[in-house]
């Protein structure tokens, strides 16, 4: 079984390598990565994995198995070059040591609970709701913790929107509400308010909010700034399912993000190439606003 294993990680690796601005693809996911680059005259020059296996679990026969590949895309634009980096988690399915299936693991809607203590600096006060919003420390928060996950906080099982929070608190939004769930934008001990970890919430509250963390909605992405953010409505319903931050802009100065739960760092801002994504998807795109007026 260990070879068999091997051979998956090896496989899915080798299924979209690019070199020299030609890319091999063997499925739609892989296909829509080319093909959103293009769109936007960009290129893969290099793409480079490495793969991991999460869990096991074996019945009779059977065998399940959790894997994670890390890609690394090196994409060229104009004349700028820039590192686009995803996780794609999957699993794989054996019987008699034979692979039955192999797909993508899609999140299931948020259940996730907190669990344990959690330890956060006390704030100066809640009621402290001016603030000047660091962005550097924003999206410098957003760089180091792409991939991982700061112990201070507890880890959801679609962790979207509970990282883009953490990413705005560095920044220095003051949270308040407490002990509300369904008022604010907070967290505390083991509780939290619906705005902090439910991506749908966190876009009611970032269009409505008149307190402490406060936006301005923007027409198009191009008006975004590093710090600033994106909801996704995937299906068009009007429930909205996702949320990224903003990390950097790219030669055509749009937005490159970052986004836990399908982790990912640098990437085009449409999604186009996700496979949650359908023609329907809707944005909206949010401007931090704060009290001192100030933007990088």
């Amino acid at each position: 079984m260990r070879k068999a294993l091997e051979e998956l990680l090896e496989k899915r690796i080798k299924e979209f390598v690019s070199d020299g601005g030609e890319a091999r693809y063997s499925d739609e996911k892989d296909e829509r990565k080319t093909r959103a680059c293009s769109d936007r005259g960009a290129s893969i020059v290099k793409t480079y994995a490495r793969g991991r296996i999460v869990r096991q679990q074996k019945k009779d026969d059977w065998q399940a198995v959790l894997y994670e590949v890390h890609f690394q895309h090196l994409i060229k634009q104009k004349e700028h070059f820039y590192l686009e980096e995803e996780v794609e988690v999957r699993e794989a399915r054996f019987y008699e040591e034979v692979l039955v299936e192999d797909y993508e693991v899609v999140p299931s809607q948020f259940e996730a609970a907190f669990s344990g203590d959690l330890s956060l600096p006390e704030l100066e006060g809640e009621m402290r709701l001016a603030f000047h919003y660091d962005r550097r420390k924003a999206v410098q928060y957003a760089e180091r913790w792409w991939n991982s996950y700061n112990p201070a906080f507890k880890k959801f099982e679609v962790d979207c929107t509970n990282y883009i929070s953490q990413c705005l608190y560095t920044g220095g939004a003051p949270m308040h509400g407490h002990p509300n769930r369904g008022k604010g934008w907070w967290m505390r001990g083991n509780n939290y308010s619906y705005s902090w970890a439910v991506a749908n919430s966190l876009r009611w509250y970032l269009a409505s909010s008149k307190t402490g963390l406060r936006t301005r909605e923007v027409g198009s992405a191009d008006q975004l700034i590093p710090g600033d953010v994106i909801c996704y409505d995937f299906q068009g319903d009007g429930r909205f399912d996702h949320n990224t931050i903003v990390v950097a802009k790219d030669a055509n100065r749009m937005p490159l993000v970052n986004a836990h739960t399908y982790n990912s760092r640098m990437r085009y801002w449409e999604y186009t190439d996700s496979s949650a994504y359908t023609p329907k998807i809707k944005y909206k795109f949010y401007t931090i606003v704060d009290d001192s007026h100030g933007r990088l």
